[in-house]
């Protein structure tokens, strides 16, 4: 039994907060986990830019809400759940994703939640659990899944090492250069060959 679990922005969709940062103009805003590898770090930079600048969970979700998937990336969801049960394993939020998910056909999605107060001002986010993404991989395992997994940045690479095949999708060169161990593939044509060749290897063992 196989499932197949992906990272969510940079992969199949864009990600939220360089767009946002494109729209505010704050060049700060357009660090992710592939520049910064610590979450709780990079996390208190943005809600502390968010602060400076005054800007709210609104400001967020109204740039969210202009937002489409990465091209092809519906196609290739489509095409990995007709094959695969699929769980996408995400950084972002659940106050953030709904425009997204939805076009994207509602896939299942494991995320964090943010705390806002009565003025929609983010004031902090409260993490699933620590090192979420290994350890959906790890119960996941327990059930008795053999989990191939794709993502992108820093916070992707304990979840692909505790996958059984894991792969980088979309990733920048550091990342690439900096986890040799996997297979990096830039197309989506290219991370179907890449899974049916993982499930292939899983049913000659």
């Amino acid at each position: 039994m196989e499932i197949a679990c992906l990272d969510l922005e940079g992969v199949l969709v864009p990600e939220i907060w360089i767009a946002f940062a494109e729209l505010t103009g704050i060049e700060e805003l357009r660090a992710t986990t592939r520049d910064i590898p610590d979450y709780n770090v990079l996390m208190k930079q943005r809600l502390g830019l968010l602060d400076q600048h005054g800007l709210r969970l609104p400001d967020i979700q109204a740039t969210i809400a202009t937002l489409k998937p990465l091209p092809g990336a519906a196609d290739f969801l489509d095409w990995l759940r007709e094959r695969f049960q699929v769980i996408i394993l995400s950084d972002t939020f659940y106050e953030f994703s709904e425009p997204l998910m939805r076009q994207l056909k509602w896939p299942t999605l494991f995320c964090h939640r943010l705390i806002t107060d009565e003025q929609g001002k983010i004031v902090d986010y409260k993490l699933r659990q620590p090192d979420p993404k290994r350890e959906s991989v790890k119960a996941l395992h327990t059930l008795k899944y053999r989990v191939i997994a794709a993502g992108d940045s820093y916070n992707d690479t304990t979840m692909l090492s505790e996958a059984e095949v894991g792969i980088l999708f979309h990733a920048p060169q550091n990342v690439i250069d900096e986890f040799p161990q996997f297979q990096a593939v830039h197309e989506f044509s290219d991370l179907k060959a890449a899974f049916i060749a993982a499930s292939e290897r899983s049913l000659s063992l």
